[in-house]
């Protein structure tokens, strides 16, 4: 929070409860709401806009990578969600399951979709013949449940919404490309939408996905100094296909198994953008993703006609522009006004009064750093540009909190200091799961986070064990 900024009492300080303070911006700034069915909320209208936000930007990248959208069914047959073992057993504690319909016992239990493999699966069977129908490349947007036992708004619900993308291909490099092509979409949605800087990397055997022959992951690292998985892309092999018995005629006239993806981010994202840029006054919105861009807040407006003219001729100018605007025309106080659109995090404030109009003036104040300047009204043709350089300073902002608390550990005491202290401890590893468990143990819940990208060995052992490694990897306590 800026120093010149007051501090909101309705909200917690982060210091002195995180947790709570981000239960009091989920509610304070009216993104959500509980309900009276623990894990499941209500998303209300500020907290859905931003998610449509994400959605919008998704779209465009998705259908430009050749993905369609599609919906299935939200229950999958007990009987066919069986079908793959390995999967069955990563999810079936997660499972809310369906066994009266109408008033009748089913004789097949109707699992609600924790994730859809195996529905895509049936699909592709029925649509899958010939190379000629290769690749596949559908995704949608839904609802998924997983029967969690502790939940937070945004970041671990029971109910959760996301986007589930499900591919097939004629060859395996096919498909591992499609998989680290979404995983690079993903990143984007950091640099390019969100201001937040991702970690990307391959998870370990250990943390993959039930099924997956690999996983791949979007790390983002929280004020807290904890991280938190913001998307994950999945090359899953043949093992989906076999267990739906999907085959095509290959090029070489015979029988082929396709190669399968899936890749998916979550409403997990909003919980991200809540806790990477929020302060003690609220949220702090990147523009490009803020429902409402810039707010403008009339001074004496109602005593002074020509104020609030001049603000709905800002209004239509900005709109002309591009810009999300809107006017806060209600009776509450200048001062109530701003500490609510702060709390909302709106990027950039408009304040006119009688006296700025006198001048040909408007005032500007940039919610992420509190700063605040007076400009003539008739250059309100650059605040397209000024949003632009709030969010290129709000992702260098976040940027260099990343490269801060990244840290090498040489040591078990090392690793364990880092994790303690938050942020990301970097070493060389070989895969080891044993080993994996007792980084958990040892650390009060550390766990690899991923084996990141562009990353080149500083070393050839594991400093936790000595044995030799060639590979870098990052843990870090997550969320």
């Amino acid at each position: 929070m800026n120093p010149n900024q007051t501090k909101n009492d309705a909200i917690t300080r982060q210091e002195d409860d995180f947790a709570q303070w981000y239960t009091d911006v989920c509610k304070k700034a009216e993104l959500m709401d509980y309900t009276s069915v623990k894990g499941f909320i209500d998303y209300l209208p500020y907290g859905y806009a931003i998610w449509e936000e994400i959605q919008n930007f998704c779209n465009r990248k998705f259908k430009a990578k050749g993905a369609k959208n599609v919906y299935l069914p939200m229950v999958i047959p007990q009987s066919l969600f069986a079908t793959e073992k390995e999967h069955v057993e990563g999810f079936a504690p997660e499972c809310l399951v369906a066994t009266i319909g109408g008033g009748s016992e089913l004789s097949d239990p109707l699992i609600i979709r924790p994730t859809s493999e195996i529905l895509f699966s049936e699909l592709y069977k029925r649509q899958v013949k010939s190379y000629r129908d290769l690749p596949k490349k559908y995704n949608q947007w839904c609802s998924v449940v997983r029967w969690e036992k502790t939940t937070r708004p945004f970041l671990r619900g029971s109910e959760f919404l996301w986007q589930e993308g499900h591919c097939l291909f004629e060859t395996e490099e096919e498909a591992r490309d499609d998989a680290l092509t979404m995983l690079e979409v993903y990143d984007s949605i950091g640099t390019e939408l969100l201001a937040i800087p991702f970690v990307k990397g391959q998870k370990t055997e250990h943390e993959k996905f039930a099924g997956a022959v690999a996983t791949y992951s979007i790390e983002a690292l929280m004020p807290d100094g904890k991280a938190l998985q913001s998307g994950t892309t999945h090359y899953l092999g043949t093992g989906f296909a076999k267990a739906a018995d999907i085959e095509f005629l290959g090029r070489d006239q015979k029988l082929n198994t396709p190669h399968q993806t899936s890749w998916g981010v979550s409403t997990r994202l909003l919980g991200a953008l809540i806790m990477v840029h929020g302060d003690d006054n609220g949220l702090v919105l990147p523009p490009r993703v803020a429902p409402i861009q810039t707010v403008i807040i009339p001074i004496r407006g109602d005593k002074v006609p020509a104020v609030m003219e001049e603000c709905h001729k800002l209004l239509d100018e900005l709109t002309k522009l591009g810009v999300r605007a809107e006017i806060d025309e209600t009776d509450h106080t200048p001062g109530w006004k701003f500490a609510e659109w702060e709390m909302k995090g709106v990027p950039l404030r408009i304040e006119i009064g009688p006296r700025d109009l006198e001048n040909g003036n408007m005032a500007l104040a940039r919610r992420y750093n509190g700063a605040k300047d007076i400009v003539p009204l008739s250059e309100i043709e650059k605040i397209p540009a000024i949003l632009e350089e709030i969010q290129a300073g709000m992702f260098e902002k976040a940027k260099d909190y990343l490269a801060k608390h990244i840290k090498t550990a040489n040591s078990w005491d090392e690793l364990k200091a880092i994790l303690d202290e938050g942020g990301y401890a970097r070493m060389m590893w070989h895969e080891d799961e044993e080993l994996e468990m007792k980084v958990k143990e040892v650390t009060n819940g550390g766990t690899a986070r991923c084996l990141p990208f562009n990353e080149k060995p500083f070393g050839d052992t594991c400093p936790l064990d000595g044995k030799p490694a060639d590979r870098v990897i990052y843990f870090a306590k997550a969320y």
